[in-house]
């Protein structure tokens, strides 16, 4: 099942998706997408964030390879973003990507989990849009708080889909648009670590509770996303996710 969270008559809302892919209220009712205001599918714990996780962007950024130990990071809360949300480009930046990822939800409280128990504490999927910054990058290796943590700069969802519900999520087209044109085309099978292994990485030196969101990273097609430009980032059976770039008039509103 898929299952989101949006504002609608001034109330929050715990939704799904109904038998015709439109949004289905509590009571029943349904209603189309553009009805409501969107939140993150669901309060996430800690956000772990892949850098360079598919051979081909790592190549594309003039890596030659990928590195051989998971490349991890951290994000804040703020940098969320919901469905048809709208993220502000600085104007003081000359190249700001999309980066179209498959989101891994933790969904019981584990540590030292071995890779082939791994998806036994997988709750479910969520698409992603990790913008960075590539301006103020100082080093992939250690991507600073202004490149992956500004408000509003990682939209999810719309929906977050049970674990049930993806039968290989290490086989999942990930796609993006910039107004309508194509620009990436990737799979999950292309990742350097694959989910097992970024789960048993992580939880042998911490715990992982429910709610826990990791980014897995994203393949190669990034380009730059401009001012009045409409993002769309899908993955196969998970979700369509919207987003718009906005300028400095985003500040007036925070």
């Amino acid at each position: 099942m898929k299952h989101g969270r949006v504002i609608y008559q001034g109330r929050q809302l715990a939704v799904t998706e109904s038998s015709d892919g439109r949004v289905q209220l509590p009571d029943g009712k349904v209603v189309a997408e553009t009805e409501v205001q969107w939140l993150p599918p669901m309060e996430f714990g800690t956000i772990f964030a892949l850098g360079l996780n598919y051979a081909d962007h790592a190549k594309e950024i003039a890596f030659n390879k990928a590195p051989e130990e998971p490349l991890v990071f951290l994000k804040g809360p703020n940098a969320l973003n919901g469905h048809r949300g709208h993220t502000r480009r600085p104007a003081d930046v000359s190249y700001m990507h999309f980066e179209c990822e498959l989101g891994v939800v933790i969904g019981k409280r584990c540590r030292n989990v071995q890779k082939q128990d791994a998806y036994g504490v997988v709750a479910g999927y969520v698409t992603a849009n990790d913008y960075a910054i590539r301006d103020y990058l100082e080093n992939f290796y250690r991507p600073n708080l202004r490149v992956k943590n500004r408000d509003g700069a990682t939209p999810v969802g719309p929906w977050f889909v049970d674990a049930a519900d993806i039968a290989d999520p290490m086989n999942l087209r990930l796609r993006s648009w910039v107004n309508g044109e194509l620009k990436q085309d990737g799979n999950t099978r292309d990742m350097v670590h694959d989910i097992p292994s970024l789960i048993a990485h992580l939880s042998s030196f911490m715990t992982l509770n429910p709610g826990d969101l990791i980014l897995t990273g994203t393949p190669d097609g990034v380009a730059d996303s401009k001012v009045g430009d409409e993002i769309v980032t899908e993955i196969e059976g998970v979700g369509r996710l919207v987003n718009f770039m906005g300028g400095e008039e985003l500040l007036a509103q925070a």
